[in-house]
């Protein structure tokens, strides 16, 4: 995998509007664009245990990182022809508007203004959140609702710090908010006592917990107080981009469902199922359809798995992160969870 140095930005720009005006002239014909560079520009966010996380020698790798991966395997039958660009939450949507970025694959929360209003499509979920709120272990607070009055640290610039207003307004309490655009610079606030909790995704939560010196002095409040649907992102009116993005999404989660892995996918390619035939390419035209090989599906799982193979390897409950998929909605919808996709047919 490549990293782009330069990339690595801490500096907010620009205002909602100036999103939606940038985003028009850059949307049309990304494939191509992509096709022609030879690399995927994948924005991810600043190094985060789990989901993007960097190496000392420069390598990136994570759930939502695999997601950039996959969709250059698609593209390239290579899933290292990508080019990582790390940058702050308050600059993201201006650097994808702007053509830096290809896709955005970075624990973004879907709503109804940045769907609406910054020119910008969310492809679909990859993954069901919601926000909550870390505290020393031996604060003495054992629930959100003991946080009247708090200083609580929150990142700038993301849905997180209007929940946070949402929840104090809903029940009554007043705090006082210790904000950043870095959340790195939040984390060290935190850890030095500079606020009494962390507010964030669960998910954002336990793997900057499990990168803690001591992560067992931190608990996780057992309240969830907003709905945080998080997957990738493109710019709107390039809806071939759109669907390839989205359908290499599809075609992880189908796999798992069907039983298609990184070990046995070569094998599965000469399964009489219908269902794995096409999602393998071997029947049907899906992959033409979307500008890609007919077998495109075959390197995505190749190169990074099917879904759960994602999940467990990078945030499952045997990593330092530890997040059970079991009885959560991030479980297949045949065991109760969300986690669904529209068939490959």
């Amino acid at each position: 995998m490549k990293i782009n140095k330069s990339a690595i930005k801490n500096v907010a720009i620009g205002a909602s509007a100036a999103v939606w005006l940038a985003a028009p002239g850059f949307a049309q014909e990304t494939l191509a664009t992509v096709q022609e560079r030879g690399n995927l520009n994948c924005q991810v966010g600043l190094p985060t245990p789990g989901f993007y996380a960097l190496a000392d020698d420069g390598t990136w790798s994570g759930m939502d990182v695999d997601l950039c991966r996959g969709v250059s395997a698609a593209i390239f039958g290579d899933p290292d022809k990508v080019e990582y660009q790390s940058v702050t939450s308050a600059v993201r949507f201006t650097s994808l508007a702007n053509a830096e970025s290809d896709m955005l694959s970075r624990t973004t929360t879907w709503t109804a203004v940045r769907d609406t209003q910054l020119g910008l499509d969310f492809t679909t979920v990859n993954f069901y959140d919601g926000q909550g709120f870390l505290v020393p272990e031996g604060s003495g607070i054992g629930s959100a609702l003991e946080l009247d009055g708090a200083t609580i640290c929150v990142l700038t610039g993301t849905t997180t710090e209007l929940n946070l207003t949402d929840y104090f307004r809903a029940n009554g309490m007043t705090f006082t908010p210790v904000t950043n655009e870095n959340v790195n610079v939040l984390v060290e606030t935190y850890l030095g006592g500079g606020c009494d909790a962390y507010t964030n995704d669960k998910s954002g939560l336990a793997a900057r917990r499990s990168a803690f010196p001591d992560p067992s002095g931190h608990v996780l409040l057992p309240e969830t107080v907003s709905k945080e649907p998080l997957g990738p992102v493109v710019r709107q009116g390039d809806d071939a981009w759109a669907n390839l993005v989205r359908w290499v999404v599809f075609g992880i989660i189908n796999a798992e469902e069907l039983g298609v892995s990184s070990e046995n996918v070569e094998e599965m390619m000469s399964s009489s199922d219908p269902n794995i035939a096409r999602l393998l390419g071997s029947e049907g035209a899906i992959g033409e359809g979307l500008g890609v090989s007919p077998t495109f599906m075959v390197d995505v799982i190749k190169s990074v798995g099917n879904y759960g193979e994602i999940y467990e390897k990078h945030v499952g409950a045997d990593t330092a992160i530890g997040i059970p998929r079991e009885g959560t909605l991030n479980a297949l919808w045949t065991q109760g969870g969300i986690i669904y996709a529209p068939p490959f047919r």
